[in-house]
């Protein structure tokens, strides 16, 4: 599998490639936030960058786009206005995400130009975190998780003190990812025979069921036996209703994949309550108030049939975990810039002790890209969109994620992006690395 990395802007790179080239998209566009200040989050991509992206793709090809959570609407209505339709969006839930909260008592103080007293000292994240964790490895995972010491300063003012405890903003806990389509070039089936896409890869993204769960599950994945029609038995509206198969099958396949994504951290993981699949045993005796007077009462099974899996409902979705040391896979000939490098901290600044401008890390990194996504969740969306051998584009690769995940999944890919310190990293992370 080969990855070409282009550096320059999307809008004229596109250019060189001919009408419908690439099989799938799958990308990570400015959210717009101004992220860090940096001047390449200034604003959302418009409609030239996806009527440009529409036209290389075949008919029928998805997009996968990622939004923030304040600016993705705009994200979505530019797509749309493109050309593309909007099939879904998905979510990827995390835990490790750092509140980016104004707070209105000290913003008020210091509009005032108050000093506040200093009355202890507080821990960012994990207070072991600036020992055991680096800025890798934190990104890597969804977020960042800093060990950074903070002072805890009391109101100066009565106004600072009746705002005390309001912020201006929730913690991030999860990003959309914007899923749409190339038109059709008649129907799904004439689509696939023609262009080869046009579906979603639905088995191979199934996820998986534990070897001890997998017992007493249907291939519909319901708790109950598939209803089946009898050899040689007519089967009709006066006819006795339907006829039951009670054999158990195992699902060998999975679950159905959803729109959800998370990351499977102890903070995620408890939002979810335990459910078990199924809360009683069926005994195919119980009234179907609906059905009863038009097709006749379901056949009774002699048996009953359990469903025997139980835990967190978080196992009913995919589940992306991201490795402790992909971030700097394949950088370690690269520079490396320290934290305040990192993140542009100026020196004398507040920002010297602000967790949000790298305080408490002290490793560094030499992908000092700030926005890593995990190479399992990219895996994981390339392999639900893409055929067998596709190409994949990335319009706005950034320290190039889709490209390890495309090839890792069996898949050609060409990244463009804008930064040629990023495309540097780009190109250090495609070459051959040992998965």
């Amino acid at each position: 599998m080969t990855c070409t990395v282009i550096n320059g802007d999307c809008l004229e790179v596109l250019q060189i490639y001919d009408n419908n080239t690439f099989d799938s998209i799958v990308t990570d566009p400015p959210y717009g936030l101004k992220f860090m200040g940096k001047e390449w989050d200034h604003g959302i991509p418009g409609i030239p960058f996806w009527q440009g992206a529409l036209r290389v793709v075949k008919p029928g090809a998805h997009m996968l786009a990622f939004g923030g959570t304040r600016t993705h609407h705009r994200l979505m209505v530019a797509i749309e206005d493109a050309g593309w339709e909007i099939r879904d969006t998905l979510g990827w839930v995390y835990g490790s995400g750092f509140p980016k909260s104004l707070d209105v008592s000290k913003a008020i103080d210091k509009t005032a130009g108050i000093k506040r007293e200093v009355v202890g000292k507080g821990v960012s994240g994990n207070p072991q975190s600036h020992k055991t964790h680096n800025m890798g490895n934190d990104i890597a995972n969804g977020g960042y998780e800093f060990g950074g010491v903070f002072n805890i300063t009391a109101p100066a003012t009565n106004a600072a003190k009746q705002w005390t405890g309001w912020g201006t903003a929730l913690k991030p806990a999860y990003e959309i990812v914007v899923m749409c389509r190339k038109p059709l070039e008649g129907t799904v089936a004439q689509n696939v025979l023609k262009w080869g896409v046009g579906g979603i890869n639905i088995d191979g993204c199934r996820i998986a069921i534990p070897d001890n769960d997998k017992a007493n599950y249907d291939f519909n994945n319901n708790g109950l036996s598939r209803m089946s029609r009898p050899e040689g038995e007519k089967l009709g509206q006066f006819d006795g209703g339907w006829k039951i198969d009670k054999t158990p099958r195992e699902n060998t396949k999975g679950r159905f994949p959803a729109n959800i994504i998370h990351n499977g951290s102890d903070e995620v993981l408890a939002l979810f309550p335990d459910t078990k699949g199924q809360l009683a045993k069926v005994n195919g005796t119980e009234p179907s108030s609906k059905t009863s007077n038009v097709f006749g009462e379901y056949e009774s099974r002699n048996e009953s049939i359990p469903r025997n899996d139980s835990g967190s409902a978080a196992r009913f979705f995919y589940c992306a975990k991201a490795s402790k040391s992909e971030r700097n896979l394949g950088c370690e000939n690269l520079p490396l810039k320290t934290a305040g490098e990192c993140t542009d901290r100026q020196e004398d600044t507040l920002g010297l002790n602000s967790p949000r401008s790298g305080a408490g890390r002290t490793s560094g990194s030499n992908n000092f890209h700030p926005t890593v996504k995990p190479l399992a969740l990219l895996q994981y969306l390339c392999r639900l969109i893409t055929p067998p051998n596709g190409l994949i584009l990335d319009p706005f690769a950034g320290s190039g994620s889709t490209g390890i995940a495309a090839t890792r999944e069996g898949f050609n890919a060409a990244l463009i992006e804008i930064d040629k310190e990023y495309c540097n990293i780009c190109r250090a992370r495609n070459k051959p690395q040992p998965l």
